[in-house]
């Protein structure tokens, strides 16, 4: 342990499993406390108990526009300051567009985008403000090539790839790094809507990740100097043909 968050306070979305969990993990291990966003207030407690007073629980519907607005008021009320914003929370939709239907389209794309968009919004002018900050976004190499089994998806995360290349060039001159991670196929619970096919060879194949592989490459962004900014990082399983 190196301590290189000592003092800073970071808010993850979607930290109670997968890759907001093992992010959360590697931070308080780096010295952060952290504020851990999730709506399922059963498993955050549960987290917050394991981890200690470094874990701080905060439930908040993102997909509710007037709960997802306090966010950054109730990450300053619980911790003081934010330092570090992961969002990360995201839902996935695979498989022909002919079988999706409207409403799981509108939800997954308030998640994966316009909720990302709000998240970062929110906390901007704080961070600006400060004159410092870092706003990590969980993509997915589904944002740099055309995924023919997930349409809905890669679209969305192709969006994301460009909110944040695009905001960052605005916010980079007030001290703030944005970047982008971008993993291929994470060992969570968003491959449950993988095409059972896709999901069994990749499993045999050992084309999967697990969510430590990506919060590795995170603290790796997050701890370069401040002059230094790693925009986007593309992690894969080594046999994952992409």
């Amino acid at each position: 342990m190196t301590n290189a968050l000592t003092g800073k306070v970071a808010a993850i979305t979607g930290a109670a499993s997968g890759i907001g969990l093992a992010t959360t993990r590697a931070m308080i291990a780096e010295g952060a406390r952290v504020v851990l966003i999730d709506r399922d207030k059963g498993a955050l407690d549960a987290i917050c108990k394991e981890l200690g007073e470094a874990a701080i629980p905060l439930v908040i519907d993102l997909l509710d526009p007037k709960d997802c607005a306090t966010l950054l008021a109730q990450v300053l009320e619980k911790a003081g300051q934010l330092d570090i914003l992961h969002a990360n929370a995201g839902s996935y939709i695979g498989g022909d567009l002919t079988d999706t239907d409207p409403d799981t389209i509108d939800r997954m794309l308030n998640l994966n985008v316009n909720v990302v968009m709000k998240n970062v919004l929110n906390v901007l002018p704080y961070m600006i403000e400060r004159g410092t900050g870092d706003i990590m976004v969980t993509s997915s190499v589904a944002g740099h090539f055309p995924v023919s089994w997930e349409p809905v998806y890669a679209s969305s995360k192709w969006a994301i790839n460009n909110f944040v290349q695009t905001t960052r060039r605005q916010v980079n001159k007030h001290g703030i790094r944005m970047a982008a991670v971008s993993p291929g196929p994470v060992n969570s619970a968003l491959l449950a809507d993988w095409p059972e096919e896709n999901l069994r060879k990749a499993k045999e194949s050992g084309s999967i990740i697990e969510p430590t592989d990506v919060s590795d490459a995170i603290m790796f962004m997050l701890t370069r100097p401040r002059h230094v900014t790693i925009r986007d990082m593309v992690v894969l399983p080594s046999n994952f043909d992409m």
